[in-house]
């Protein structure tokens, strides 16, 4: 193996995508799409740089840092290390992101070393990375400490392993056929509605979200974090309040995405109990996102998970008209949602498998 020795410098963050400062920030972007591409054909698995921006600039809830390689001048990769703003928090978020051409030349050793670098200096104790992979069966396939689901071996999950971090969880990574027929969709909806019975009732709204709302939808957020499987891997409970919620709807407004939001309140006390998002850019010929997902613990069995995908699901089928597929990502572990998910059309199309270390 050649070892290039590449300079590398701080990720510019641009005041506006549109800047002169900011080439090195759309070129993130591309990059990102390129990897997502290079190892599971999805690049629509990433976000415009234009979209993500608003994030990178307002780091009162999330830290983001980046870095970028070079050598002889030209960008031979990147990574970018996200730090959750809590209190609490141990972990820093790695995304690796080195193209096949410049794979393999010491380029990726060098970027995680400074991203490791950089999480220490800001008093991270455990380190975190997620690596894609194709849904096929080869001779080294890893499976995860939670014992759910399996995944092949890459030359990311390789680099993972020689740095010392352990396979904590794998992600299923689905796609949902917008163009297909609503008929299925509506079935379930009525079925699930009938079996939740009168303490429930949907509510819907388009971000960002109506203030009246902001309090109980902090709620469910902050359940986010403490509810979903995520095997041993180490997730900080976050804390949300109305406030909260207006500052990621702001971040939202200003990336150009739309949302939809689809969400259960119990009616005898005015809980929102669960809720699913469906977030486009503004390319709506373009792969939609499902962002959060969730049932509070206190309120499952009563199929509230299908009520919100359904909803959602139809009302974002009126909406985007042009969008082809909704992308969402599940634990393996996750089995309720996972079997809601396949009732309804959903087909896995790569996984993700999340990596940890601790210093």
């Amino acid at each position: 193996m050649t070892i290039a020795e590449p300079t590398i410098t701080p990720l510019i963050v641009p005041t506006s995508i549109d800047d002169d400062t900011a080439a090195e920030f759309r070129a993130y972007g591309e990059l990102n799409r390129q990897i997502c591409d290079e190892q599971v054909g999805l690049p629509g698995l990433a976000l415009e740089a234009a979209q993500v921006l608003p994030g990178w600039q307002d780091d009162t809830d999330s830290l983001d840092r980046g870095f970028v390689a070079r050598v002889d001048g030209e960008i031979v990769g990147m990574v970018t290390i996200s730090f959750a703003q809590e209190e609490e928090a141990n972990a820093g978020e790695i995304d690796m992101l080195v193209p096949e051409a410049h794979w393999g030349h010491g380029i990726e050793n060098a970027l995680l070393a400074r991203a490791e670098e950089e999480a220490r200096s800001r008093g991270r104790t455990v380190l975190q990375l997620w690596s894609l992979h194709r849904p096929e069966e080869t001779e080294r396939m890893l499976v995860p400490r939670t014992g759910w689901g399996r995944v092949p071996a890459t030359p990311l999950s390789d680099l993972a392993e020689s740095a010392g971090y352990t396979l904590e969880q794998v992600e299923r990574n689905s796609e949902f056929d917008l163009r297909s027929d609503p008929a299925l969709l509506r079935t379930a909806l009525a079925e699930a509605n009938a079996h939740a019975g009168s303490e429930y009732r949907i509510v819907e709204w388009m971000l960002p979200t109506p203030p009246e709302l902001r309090p109980a939808y902090a709620g469910i957020l902050a359940r986010l974090s403490t509810d979903s499987p995520s095997g041993e891997m180490d997730f900080v409970a976050e804390v949300w309040d109305a406030d909260r919620v207006a500052r990621r709807d702001g971040r939202i407004a200003d990336s150009g995405r739309v949302v939809s939001v689809a969400a259960v309140q119990h009616v005898p006390t005015g809980d929102i109990v669960a809720y699913n998002e469906l977030l486009i850019g503004t390319d709506h010929t373009g792969v939609t996102h499902q962002y959060g997902t969730l049932v509070s613990k206190d309120h499952r069995g009563h199929r509230l998970g299908t009520i919100v995908k359904c909803a959602n699901l139809l009302r974002w089928q009126a909406l985007m008209p042009e969008s082809p597929v909704v992308s969402t990502f599940n634990a393996e572990e996750n089995r309720p949602m996972l079997s809601i998910n396949e009732k309804i059309g959903f087909r896995p199309v790569s996984y993700a498998g999340g990596w940890q270390k601790k210093l």
